[in-house]
């Protein structure tokens, strides 16, 4: 019985840290800030400005095509 109260108790300071310290308060404090789009991090496959970059040129009239 004493493990289960103790239990019970971890779990309830545990629930409480993370409503006081959780990722949710790091949202709200950050909510002050402009955010700008540029300054995110992006991937190269989610960057348009890089997939245009590597981009093969492409050439509509193409003589050796069998299109």
């Amino acid at each position: 019985m004493t493990y289960l109260l103790a239990l019970i108790a971890v779990v309830a300071v545990a629930v409480l840290c993370w409503k006081a310290f959780g990722p949710e308060r790091a949202r709200r404090i950050g909510a002050g800030r402009p955010s700008s789009r540029r300054n995110r991090i992006i991937g190269p496959d989610d960057d348009p400005e890089f997939l245009w970059r590597i981009s093969p040129p492409r050439h509509d009239g193409d003589s050796d095509s069998d299109h």
